[in-house]
C-alpha cells in the first residue's frame, strides 16, 4: 500500500464556500482534516473485520419459518449465497407494535436491500409469523426485505435479542459465513453492550448503519438529546 499523504495536507485542497469568513474557512478545514481521519479509521476498521480468523462453528441447529410456511435450518437462509447477514428486530408476538427503532434501520435497509442481496444473503429475522412481519413491511412500503420467524426463542437467547427473565426484545445484527461441505461459522456479530455508551450517549455500536443518524450528525442541531424515531408523525 502507497503511504497516505496527510490529512491536513488534502484537507488544505478543499475548494470553500463563497463568502465564507477567515474563521469558517480555518474550522471547517481542521474539521475536514479528522473526517478524513475518520474515514482512514472506518477504512482500517472494515480491513480488521474482514481479516478475522475463522469464527467459531454453529453447533446449535437454529430453526425458522421463511416466507412459504416452511421450516428451515440456518443453512438453508444462505441460498445461493456464502455469506449470511442477518437483523433480529424487537417485534414479537407479544409486542403491537414494532420497535421504532428497529423500524427506522430496516426503512434504510429496505432501500439497499436489493443491492446487498447481490453480494450475500440478507435476512430479517422476527419472533412473530412471517405473516405479520409482511404486513408490517406493505404498510411501511417495503418490498426488498426477507423475512423469517424464529422457532422457538432459542436464536434471540443465544444472540442478545431476548432478555429470560424480563422477556425484553433487543436488536441483534449477526453475520454468518457458509463452508464447503455446509459448516456455518460466525463470521461477525454486532456485540458492543449497552454498558460501553459514552456519557450522555444513547447505546450505540461502530459504526452506525443507520442513515438517519448519519444524515442528522451533519446538522447544527444534532440527534437531539430528547428525540427519538416514532412509527407515526
Amino acid at each position: 500500500m502507497s503511504e497516505l499523504k496527510p490529512a491536513a495536507d488534502l484537507a488544505n485542497l478543499r475548494n470553500g464556500l463563497h463568502g465564507e469568513s477567515e474563521a469558517y474557512a480555518e474550522a471547517r478545514t481542521a474539521l475536514l482534516t479528522e473526517e478524513i481521519e475518520a474515514r482512514r479509521k472506518l477504512t482500517r476498521l472494515a480491513r480488521l473485520r474482514q481479516a478475522l480468523p475463522p469464527g467459531p462453528v454453529v453447533e446449535k441447529d437454529y430453526r425458522f419459518k421463511d416466507a412459504n410456511g416452511e421450516e428451515v435450518g440456518l443453512v438453508d437462509l444462505f441460498g445461493e449465497h456464502d455469506t449470511l447477514v442477518t437483523y433480529f428486530w424487537m417485534y414479537g408476538p407479544e409486542r403491537e407494535r414494532p420497535c421504532p427503532m428497529c423500524t427506522n434501520f430496516l426503512g434504510g435497509a429496505n432501500g439497499n436491500a436489493a443491492d446487498v442481496k447481490q453480494r450475500a444473503a440478507f435476512k430479517i429475522l422476527g419472533r412473530s409469523p412471517v405473516e405479520r412481519q409482511k404486513a408490517f413491511a406493505l404498510e411501511r412500503g417495503w418490498r426488498d426485505l426477507d423475512f423469517v420467524q424464529t422457532v422457538g426463542d432459542d436464536f434471540a437467547l443465544d444472540h442478545g435479542g431476548l432478555d429470560p427473565e424480563k422477556g425484553w426484545e433487543f436488536p441483534a445484527y449477526t453475520v454468518f459465513r457458509k463452508e464447503a461441505g455446509g459448516t456455518v461459522r460466525y463470521f461477525y456479530a454486532a456485540e458492543m453492550p449497552a454498558e460501553a455508551a459514552d456519557p450522555g450517549q444513547d447505546p450505540r455500536g461502530a459504526v452506525d448503519f443507520a442513515p438517519l443518524w448519519n444524515i442528522l450528525d451533519t446538522t447544527p442541531e444534532g440527534r437531539g438529546t430528547d428525540w427519538h424515531p416514532k412509527l407515526t408523525y
